[in-house]
């Protein structure tokens, strides 16, 4: 093979490693970008600011698939927006986790027969502080495997001085506003954790539990009695009513009077309210104000008392009962055990499935308790937060998550932000001696003898504040007047409102501040532009991965065995706005390949002298030339307009297409030929090719940085592709001409080869043929590259026509024949077609029978019919085709 390049070409090619092995390379890749500084955000640069702060993992473990899909599209648009020309700053950090964590250090303990108290809060605190440190070295350490490009400078951790000044100063704002607020309610108590919880860290799962009908009253059916339905009979040693609808005429002789509660004996009114539903039951309902959400509000409405009959384990206490003492599962029987047998439980459902709420940390369920608690009231807060992405300030992508956002905004009940913990941020406020309260902002002291409030805030409330509280907030810092407001925030639809609401509402609060509109002009701002919101990853067969179902990936597994490209390549190509995806190994395989066909072209592509340089004048270009460098114009468009839109999977699919498909498959072919004609178009050939390349590399780097630098740096001898300028459009108007031709030329071979795939020719047999209508077709040109492409010979004087085909073109039709005589072991041939038809008949014969049988028909589905008859109709045509050639071969 001819070729004119450089001599430093091969030797380049020489420099790659015989095969792509990534866990030979990654790390100190990865250690190079850092040291060198590549991601190290400048606050003074003059290049347009684009941030993303890292949605901060928990540092109860190590990151999860969820995580890698999360830091793989991060690390996507910033590499991205850096090779654009923005100053890229991405912010890494960690949550304290509070309830997590502080749960994890318990059980640590524990296992040494331990517990908190013996430890002291103070010394419980550090214990807690030396597992952060060693789980977050974990999480650092995988996301240096995943190549994240983070500023490790500015790495932020939620409990930090800075950030812990930033929770003082945004509670007492909102103290002081009169926004928190302290009151006692009914909130989601965690018996376990023994801490209060918010809505949304309650999942609410379908049990089987029991419906009990229990007669309140008199047992004779001629004194006042009512029926009422609980599946928590328990829950009745605290009932200060019945309540029944005003409008129920079974009822309304007994609203004002009272009636006999059947275990403690007191006389309980019955009082009338529209919240009773007079068709569900008995119409009639037991109201149990501290331990039902729904109770509760009607016990506000007829001021009823509402005693707390559980103790902080959910244990039965104060009840006056002989209950007193037992948890409150045990209490359920034995309350039923009682009333069933003094005659009272009038009927029982069980099993009767019903929804319980569960703590989404202990797993337990969770028991409506009233208690003293902190509020944040939402209200304002919340309509700026849906105000702001309804006036444009704020972006949802996909916008179909907009209604579900609004929704939520909409609709917030106030706050509880106080949890019964000693791992976490602690509640600004001191009570004085005398019952006062004060609330201290950073860097005030409260008088002696005063006391903290023991509690510490929600773990949302200091992540609410990540955005700008990881900047520097309150004072005003270079980062804070560079780089906020942040570009995009990427995050799962799952903690839209868990996360996503709590950082509007704080960043909408604080969007005046001087500290953030300083040099901005008046304008409020937001804390980010765009929030991306992807699905869930699921598994190979669409199920959620969960610890429990035990098919959970671990990242680092994949990153082992297939290296960190072919792990993002397949987050980032199944990920699109709203959508799940689902991953298994074959997708971890399917991206390994490519990114190992993307290796060894390049290194194919240096053995023949592939180079970068100004590409040779467009009229010196072959069609195929021509070709390929449009096509990569178009590609390049392709892939902005969907990285633009977060639509990573269509940019990925371009990207995958154009290089296997078309660069890959085709031209690296069709340029052996051009390689081979001269050394004057073997040297355009290696500039076009490198050229091609070089662009290729530069847009695929964001999804698979590590096998992209390798190559890039081989191919262009430059400094690092992570600072390498994204490709630009060419300007050039597409050669319609040279794309048909080559479009002719791809459909040409590939009917060849399927030709001979039918004719039993072996994939790399050569046989004989005479093309007839490439001039009238206008692929004169490519006649080397149809031969080499189909492995097609010179015809000779000896030539004898043996099979013939013509494939239309969209210009003329060509007519191929060939001489297959000598090519082909008939015998063997035969055997191979008779196999195959055999097969095929019994396919033929089993379809035909069941769409004969008319019990089949009358029973089958009209899709599992349609889809036989498809089966049939299939194995009838491969019949033929076969039986034709099993003719054909015995003519011979």
């Amino acid at each position: 093979m001819t070729s004119a390049a450089p001599d430093n070409s091969r030797n380049r090619a020489d420099a790659l490693p015989k095969s792509w092995n990534p866990s030979e390379v990654e790390a100190d890749l990865y250690e190079g970008w850092v040291n060198a500084g590549y991601f190290a955000a400048d606050t003074s640069s003059a290049k347009p600011p684009y941030s993303i702060v890292l949605p901060p993992p928990n540092v109860t473990g190590t990151l999860h698939m969820g995580h890698a899909l999360d830091h793989t599209l991060m690390d996507l648009l910033t590499r991205r927006k850096r090779m654009q020309g923005y100053e890229v700053l991405w912010l890494p950090g960690m949550d304290h986790a509070g309830i997590a964590t502080q749960s994890v250090v318990e059980k640590q303990l524990a296992a040494d027969g331990k517990t908190k108290e013996e430890f002291g809060r103070e010394l419980f605190i550090d214990k807690v502080w030396d597992w952060k440190r060693e789980s977050g070295g974990q999480i650092q350490g995988q996301m240096r495997r995943l190549g994240d490009g983070v500023d490790w400078s500015r790495d932020r951790f939620t409990m930090d001085d800075g950030l812990s000044r930033a929770v003082q100063t945004i509670f007492k704002r909102l103290y002081d506003a009169g926004l928190i607020y302290r009151a006692e309610r009914l909130v989601n108590w965690s018996p376990v954790l023994q801490t209060g919880i918010s809505d949304l860290e309650v999942d609410h799962k379908e049990v089987d539990g029991e419906l009990v009908s229990l007669r309140y009253g008199s047992l004779n059916d001629d004194e006042p009695h009512v029926i009422v339905a609980t599946t928590r009979v328990e829950t009745m040693l605290g009932d200060t009513a019945v309540a029944v609808h005003p409008d129920d005429e079974r009822y309304k002789a007994l609203i004002g009077s009272t009636v006999y509660h059947p275990i403690t004996g007191r006389q309980i009114p019955i009082v009338a309210d529209d919240y009773v539903d007079p068709e569900f039951g008995s119409g009639a309902v037991k109201i149990t104000p501290a331990h039902d959400p729904n109770d509760f509000e009607l016990g506000l409405r007829h001021g009823l008392p509402m005693p707390t009959i559980m103790d902080k384990s959910g244990r039965i206490a104060d009840s006056g009962t002989e209950f007193d003492g037992m948890d409150r599962f045990e209490a359920r029987v034995k309350i039923r055990e009682r009333l069933d047998a003094e005659g009272r439980i009038v009927g029982r459902k069980y099993p009767y499935k019903h929804q319980v709420g569960h703590s989404e940390r202990s797993g337990e369920p969770i028991e409506p308790r009233l208690s003293m608690q902190w509020w944040v009231k939402v209200e304002a807060l919340a309509k700026a937060a849906g105000d702001a992405v309804r006036e444009g300030d704020v972006k949802i992508h996909p916008a179909s998550q907009e209604p579900r956002w609004f929704d939520w905004v909409d609709n917030m009940h106030d706050w509880t932000i106080s949890r019964q913990l000693w791992w976490g941020h602690r509640i600004p406020i001191w009570y004085g001696p005398e019952g006062e309260i004060v609330c201290l902002g950073p860097g005030e002291e409260a008088p002696e003898g005063w006391v903290q409030d023991p509690d510490v805030l929600d773990t949302w409330f200091s992540s609410g504040l990540w955005p700008f509280s990881t900047m520097g907030w309150p004072d005003a810092t270079p980062e804070l007047a560079k780089f906020y407001p942040t570009s995009v925030l990427v995050t799962g639809y799952d903690i839209l409102f868990f996360w996503v609401a709590r950082m509007m509402m704080f960043g909408m609060y604080v969007s005046d501040d001087p500290v953030l509109t300083a040099g901005k002009g008046s304008q409020k701002q937001v804390p980010f532009q765009d929030v991306f919101l992807h699905g869930l990853i699921r598994d190979q067969h669409g199920k959620k991965m969960s610890k429990s179902r035990g098919n959970g990936i671990d990242p680092l597994d994949w990153i082992n065995a297939y290296g960190a490209d072919a792990l993002r390549f397949t987050l980032a190509r199944g990920a699109q706005p709203g959508g799940d995806l689902s991953v298994g190994e074959a997708h971890a395989l399917a991206s390994r390949s490519f990114v190992t066909k993307l290796f060894n072209a390049t290194k194919f592509a240096l053995m023949n002298g592939a180079r970068t340089g100004e590409l040779p004048a467009r009229e010196t270009l072959t069609d195929a030339d021509r070709w390929i460098v449009d096509r990569l114009d178009q590609v390049r468009a392709e892939v902005d307009t969907a990285f633009d839109a977060y639509e990573f999977g269509k940019a990925c699919e371009a990207l995958y297409h154009f290089a296997w498909d078309e660069l890959c498959d085709w031209y690296l072919e069709l340029s052996k030929v051009q390689f081979a004609e001269s050394d004057a178009r073997a040297e355009s050939t290696a500039v076009v090719l490198g050229t091609v390349l070089d662009a290729v590399l530069r847009l695929l780097h964001p999804v698979i940085p590590f096998v992209t630098e390798t190559l890039w740096k081989t191919l262009t001898g430059g400094e690092s592709v992570v600072i390498a300028p994204w490709p630009q459009a060419s300007g050039v108007a597409t050669d319609e001409v040279a794309a048909q031709r080559v479009a002719d030329t791809q459909r040409l071979i590939t009917e060849i080869r399927r030709f001979r795939g039918d004719q039993g020719l072996a994939d790399k047999q050569k046989v004989k043929a005479r093309l007839a209508g490439l001039d009238a077709a206008g692929l004169t040109g490519f006649a080397g590259s149809v031969a080499n492409l189909a492995r097609l010979t010179e015809p000779g004087e000896d030539f004898a026509t043996t099979a013939e085909v013509e494939v239309r073109l969209s210009g003329a039709t060509v007519t191929v024949e060939l001489d297959t005589s000598g090519a082909i072991d008939l015998d063997a041939e035969r055997r191979r077609l008779e196999k195959d038809l055999a097969v095929a008949q019994k396919d033929l014969d089993q379809t035909t029978a069941k769409l004969a049988n008319e019990a089949f028909l009358a029973k089958a589905p009209q899709p599992v019919v349609d889809k036989i008859t498809g089966r049939r109709d299939v194995a009838a045509a491969e019949v033929t085709r076969i039986g034709a050639r099993l003719a054909e071969l015995s003519a011979k």
